[in-house]
């Protein structure tokens, strides 16, 4: 039930996440808008799942996971940047 009403809210904010490249940290976190504390706390746990990981590595598949599942229990647009036009996706 509580999934439900999660679908009718308005997202509580914009998460874009960039790959900056080889060299780490590999990673930047970025908002477009939402609640600050929220948006500040989802960045730091985002960063800490992928900071020192390049999306090749196998840690990598199992932590974005767990980054979108943050991202949908926090009620957020997520959107990936990997810097290839046909890998990048949005996901809520």
């Amino acid at each position: 039930m509580e999934s439900i009403e999660r679908e009718n809210e308005p997202p509580q904010g914009h998460i874009r996440i960039v790959y900056l490249g080889p060299v780490a940290p590999h990673w930047d976190v970025e908002s477009e808008f939402g609640d600050k504390d929220v948006i500040e706390e989802f960045q730091l746990r985002a960063l800490a799942r992928l900071l020192f990981l390049p999306p090749h590595d196998p840690q990598f598949k199992r932590n974005r996971e767990r980054v979108i599942r943050d991202a949908e229990r926090e009620n957020l647009i997520l959107e990936w940047d990997l810097g290839i036009p046909e890998e990048s996706t949005q996901e809520k």
